[in-house]
C-alpha cells in the first residue's frame, strides 16, 4: 500500500496565524479570562461584536461553544475539543464554525467559501514575567487569503481583553 502523502492544496492555501501579547496583568488572571465563560465573554470577538453564550467543559475531552453577535446581528457559533490543557501555561483545542446546538457545520453555513477547513487547532500559551503575562497564540488552518482578516479579529479580541484586565 503506497504512503498517504499530504495533500498539496493544503500547503498551498492554509496558513498559521502567530500572535504574541503582553497584558499588564498577572498569569492567573489571564487564564482565567480565557477558562471561566463570565470573563471569556466580556472581550471574545473583534471590535464591535459581542459574546451573548459561551460554554467551556475546560478538560481534555471537553467542549466548548462559543457565540459571537456582529452590530448587524448576525449571530456566529464556534466549537472545539480540549486537546491538551496544562494549568496556567497552555491550552490546546481544535476550531471549527458551529450552529447553535455545537455540531461543527461548513464556512458556508453563514455564507463564507467552504475553502475553510471543517478543523483547525488553537494553541495558547501563557508565561509569568514579572506581574505581566506573554501570550502567544497559534491559530493553525487558516486559509491563506483569510489571515489578515483572522488577525485583525484576534487582535481586535485582545485589545478588549487588554482593556478589561
Amino acid at each position: 500500500m503506497a504512503a498517504r502523502q499530504s495533500s498539496p492544496a493544503k500547503s498551498l492555501f492554509v496558513e498559521d496565524l502567530v500572535i504574541m501579547r503582553v497584558f499588564d496583568a498577572p498569569r492567573e488572571t489571564v487564564w482565567k479570562a480565557w477558562t471561566v465563560p463570565k470573563h471569556f465573554m466580556r472581550w471574545w470577538g473583534p471590535k464591535g461584536f459581542t459574546a451573548p453564550a459561551c460554554k467551556i467543559d475546560l478538560r481534555v475531552g471537553g467542549k466548548y461553544l462559543y457565540c459571537m453577535l456582529s452590530t448587524e446581528g448576525q449571530v456566529y457559533w464556534s466549537t472545539g475539543v480540549y486537546r491538551d490543557i496544562v494549568s496556567m501555561e497552555r491550552i490546546v483545542c481544535t476550531d471549527s464554525f458551529a450552529d447553535s446546538e455545537g455540531n461543527v457545520v461548513a464556512a458556508s453555513y453563514y455564507g463564507m467559501h467552504d475553502y475553510w477547513p471543517l478543523e483547525m487547532v488553537v494553541t495558547v500559551t501563557f508565561e509569568e514575567d514579572g506581574g505581566k503575562t506573554i501570550m502567544t497564540l497559534r491559530h493553525e488552518g487558516i486559509p491563506r487569503n483569510m489571515k489578515r482578516d483572522c488577525e485583525a479579529s484576534w487582535s481586535g479580541s485582545f485589545d478588549k481583553l487588554a482593556g478589561i484586565l
